[in-house]
């Protein structure tokens, strides 16, 4: 477990050059992007950026974030806890120019000026990991699905069928015949 803050910027092309890795911890109330989409800001998020170049000297980010998190579930509206893990190896690049012509196996990384803003991308990673929809397990669920099935009719109601008229007609076609 990391115990130190992970810094906010840092000058991607030259930390490539030197192959400096920075990694640390990040407080979930400072990424406000992502605030709306969990049930709370409790939880914890470690990550760690490995600056390199590549085999054909692009200056590339490898980044690991772990993170739990507390997301709604969306069948009972409890919240609930959520282990993520995402890696991506992504490229810096200058324009989208630059960003066609990379292979597949990398993801573009648009820098405007040398400064990277690490706390966005960390939580662009966490965002990206988030499920659509997030639910527990059907036993774990606080509401099963059988709470909301109707309940049965009950036999003495006294509400008219709507129907009955049309069940009449079908019985005495059939005693016609």
């Amino acid at each position: 477990m990391f115990t130190e803050p992970l810094p906010s910027t840092l000058d991607a092309r030259k930390a490539a050059v030197r192959g400096v890795s920075v990694s640390g911890n990040l407080a979930l109330p400072k990424m406000e992007r992502i605030s709306t989409l969990l049930a709370s800001t409790e939880g914890s998020v470690e990550a760690e950026c490995v600056f390199s170049k590549d085999e054909e000297n692009r200056s590339v980010i490898d980044i690991s974030v772990r993170a739990t998190v507390e997301i709604t579930c969306q069948r009972c509206l409890e919240p609930m806890p959520l282990e993520l893990v995402a890696e991506n190896r992504l490229a810096l690049v200058a324009d989208d120019d630059e960003a066609k012509a990379l292979p597949e196996r990398l993801e573009p990384l648009l820098l405007e000026d040398e400064n990277c803003d690490l706390w966005s991308l960390v939580e662009d990673e966490i965002i990206l990991k988030l499920p659509i929809v997030g639910y527990h397990d059907t036993a774990a669920c606080k509401q099963t699905l059988e709470e909301y099935k109707a309940p049965p009719p009950e036999a003495g109601s006294g509400k008219e069928n709507p129907f009955a008229v049309l069940e009449q007609l079908k019985s005495g076609n059939q005693n016609q015949e």
